[in-house]
């Protein structure tokens, strides 16, 4: 009896086991929502889709280059290169007005062994100080050689002994020297909180990026005001009595390499070059790391036939050195091919020793082999006799360096930003923009086109057969997974929520996160498959199934990487202009179902200005709403902090020709919903400029007689926002 009990009660165990069991893999089947995760190996990479569209597009560019250098022969052709390859530079730099007074003052001075030190501040552009230090030998012989020493991305900049070495070593050997701090470090912040007494972005290379998309809207590159630091410190350098204005040289590491390459480019008095730990080659770089944070990439310069070797070649042949270290993560195997590419430059116009390339064995930095090749090489070039050994210096401490009362030029000066300085050049190309729209009966036509041009959209040439891949039965609608091919060697993943009931209409659902973000039992999606929409949901490239599971590079804000949106800014493309495309492409695709009479696009938050473009781009996508979009590029370079998040889908050079606004006027009278909207910071608490940055779109909708099909309204719960829904859709 105890027995039959026992079985009975394992029988009654089994049956829930089996119960649950088969609940949950239920539960599991209704919630996996992948397409190609998982079960199709050819598409095992798929996360890496981004960058391997965004680097194929580099490397067709790059082997143009190639072709065009080794087509140039003779030292005529050379110098013509040279002319036009400086002209594009300050195109895509963005050139100053003509140079303004320095103001330099010396605010201390200290006695060393073997040197004196002056601190200077001085300003490159009025009110833009520039923190820097002067040091000079005690046997000095005047007019003597003079360096500009550029400091490598770290917070202590020169002020660190690791630095201080090299520096020092050229003082002892007669080298007057002018060491300067880069923007973001030093004393210079440029988000500097006094009470942390730290940036509120972080570390030296994220105080360069973020700033950088402000920049990049107005067609400019921030490395130009690294740039423009440096060739003021050569002005500073050649007004002393102390230095031969004939014998100026600039070395730099790493960061201070990169400012080494632009200042001996675009300043014609630089005699001597030694970037250290910078050259390399773009293939090898985006092979290895992928580009680095915003002063290292200018606007549209791969498109515009820019590698490495271009800011040696601009100079040839004047003497130049490259410093290399094999296990460098800056490809010692580029550098190799740089060398090789200059030294046929350098023979063809007659001075094949006047490049030189020193490599030792070691990681990123400095070794002493290559140090006493920098030694040799300036003393050899800028004519200054003496030993080349490096030998034991005397080391000034960080206060002895420090050039302002507080230690910060925001605390103790105050003065100029990169963010105010370009906010005062954006607010004249919005005054520009704003004159075009009253006075241009013809600018909102021309608007579409300008964007297509500046997004680097394309439009699909065709629109492949998708491949199904599975189907998920729930109640009164399936979900079924197919992918498509995208522009390029990627394919896009999509969820197609079937109605039993359909209504003939389609809705293209744009998550900021993912395609399943709202796609589980008694999501947003589900309420629109209710009401009869086929409902398309993709991971757009870079999203989802298509996303990088490790967010890497060196300018990662707040999660976000800004080094995939840089690969697409030297290319001349834009991320969003490429999922713009491949939305246009599941709309066609959407448009050839059969029933289908109306496809309609939603999108939210970060992905709202991808589906404004689309619809730009293609009438066939009858109705739009946006909920949570942000206002405008105008409120991002305006505002001094802005949303990470917002940069992967902005177009660089965008606000030269038109603004978000503009491109949603455009729609009209197509019915257009704007939900919720937001400055670039996601915030809602300036109605009056959001108003503003809106009002254009108010003034179409008006004068084609379709005020009724626009409804712009401020933040709701879920139920105001389905009622919201309920509006748009009727």
């Amino acid at each position: 009896m105890v027995i039959q009990k026992n079985l009975i009660f394992f029988k009654i165990i089994f049956v829930i086991s089996l119960v649950i069991s088969l609940t949950d893999k239920d539960a599991n089947a209704q919630n996996n929502l992948d397409v190609i995760k998982n079960n199709w190996i050819q598409y095992s990479d798929a996360p890496n889709s981004l960058n391997r569209f965004l680097t194929a597009e580099a490397y067709k560019l790059l082997e143009s280059r190639k072709t065009t250098i080794n087509k140039i022969q003779t030292a005529v052709d050379w110098r013509n290169r040279q002319s036009n390859i400086r002209e594009s530079l300050w195109e895509m730099l963005g050139s100053f007005p003509e140079k303004s007074n320095l103001n330099a003052k010396i605010t201390s001075s200290i006695k060393k062994n073997g040197y004196k030190v002056e601190n200077i501040v001085y300003e490159s552009v009025p009110g833009f100080y520039v923190t820097a230090s002067l040091f000079i030998p005690d046997n000095v012989k005047k007019p003597a050689p003079a360096i500009l020493f550029c400091s490598g991305h770290s917070a202590g900049v020169y002020r660190l002994e690791y630095y201080q070495l090299p520096l020092l070593n050229l003082v002892k050997k007669g080298f007057i020297i002018l060491a300067i701090d880069p923007i973001g470090q030093g004393e210079r912040l440029q988000y500097f909180d006094p009470v942390k007494g730290e940036s509120t972005i972080g570390s030296s290379t994220l105080e360069h990026s973020y700033p950088s998309p402000q920049v990049f809207l107005l067609a400019k590159s921030i490395a130009r005001y690294f740039l423009w630091d440096g060739i003021r410190g050569i002005d500073y350098l050649v007004s002393r009595a102390e230095v031969d204005p004939k014998r100026i040289g600039v070395h730099g590491l790493s960061g201070g390499g990169t400012q080494t390459a632009y200042i001996s480019a675009m300043d014609e008095r630089v005699a001597a070059s030694a970037p250290a730990g910078y050259i390399t080659g773009y293939q090898r770089l985006l092979e290895s790391i992928g580009v680095q944070d915003g002063e290292q990439n200018f606007y549209h310069e791969t498109s515009n036939g820019i590698d490495h070797a271009d800011f040696i070649e601009l100079r040839a042949p004047k003497p130049t050195l490259i410093m290399a270290t094999t296990e460098d993560f800056f490809s010692i195997q580029g550098a190799r091919e740089t060398f090789n590419e200059l030294k046929g430059v350098y023979s063809i116009l007659g001075k094949p020793d006047y490049i030189e390339l020193t490599e030792d064995t070691g990681g990123h930095g400095y070794t002493k082999k290559n140090r006493e090749a920098m030694y040799a090489f300036f003393q050899k070039y800028l004519q200054l006799s003496g030993s080349s050994l490096e030998e034991e210096v005397d080391f000034s401490t960080p206060l002895e360096l420090q050039k302002t009362s507080s230690g910060q030029v925001s605390t103790s000066l105050g003065g100029e930003t990169v963010f105010s300085l370009n906010r005062k050049e954006a607010e004249k190309m919005v005054d520009k923009l704003q004159v075009f729209r009253k006075n241009s009966p013809d600018y909102l036509s021309e608007v579409v086109s300008f964007a297509k041009k500046l997004s680097g959209y394309i439009t699909p040439s065709e629109v492949q057969n998708p491949v199904f891949t599975g189907r998920l039965i729930r109640e009164g609608y399936a979900v079924e997974k197919y992918f498509i091919k995208g522009e390029g060697d990627y394919v896009i993943p999509y969820l197609l929520m079937v109605p039993d009931k359909a209504n003939n209409k389609s809705l293209i659902y744009l998550h900021s996160s993912d395609k399943s973000a709202e796609a589980l039992t008694g999501g947003e999606m589900e309420w629109f498959v209710k009401n009869g929409f086929t409902v398309l949901a993709p991971d757009l490239i870079g999203m989802g199934e298509l996303g990088s599971v490790l967010t890497k590079g060196d300018a990662i804000i707040d999660g976000f990487s800004y080094n995939k949106w840089y690969t697409s800014v030297i290319i001349g493309r834009s991320i969003v202009g490429i999922r713009a495309g491949d939305v246009v492409r599941l709309t066609s695709l959407l448009k050839k179902r059969s029933g289908t009479i109306e496809v309609f696009g939603l999108a939210k938050k970060e992905m709202a200005p991808v589906m404004l473009y689309a619809a730009a781009f293609d009438p066939d996508i009858a109705r739009i709403a946006l909920i949570e979009p942000y206002s405008s590029y105008q409120s991002i370079v305006m505002n001094r902090y802005y949303y990470p998040g917002f940069v992967e889908n902005l177009v660089p050079g965008a606000l030269t020709a038109y603004d978000l606004p503009d491109l949603a006027a455009t729609l009209a009278p197509r019915m257009l919903m704007m939900v919720g909207t937001t400055d670039g910071n996601r915030n809602i608490a300036d109605q009056e400029s959001i108003n503003k940055d809106l009002s254009i779109i108010k003034t179409e909708y008006q004068l084609k007689g379709a005020s009724e099909k626009l409804i712009i309204d401020s933040p709701a719960s879920t139920e105001k926002t389905n009622d919201h829904f309920l509006e748009w859709i009727k």
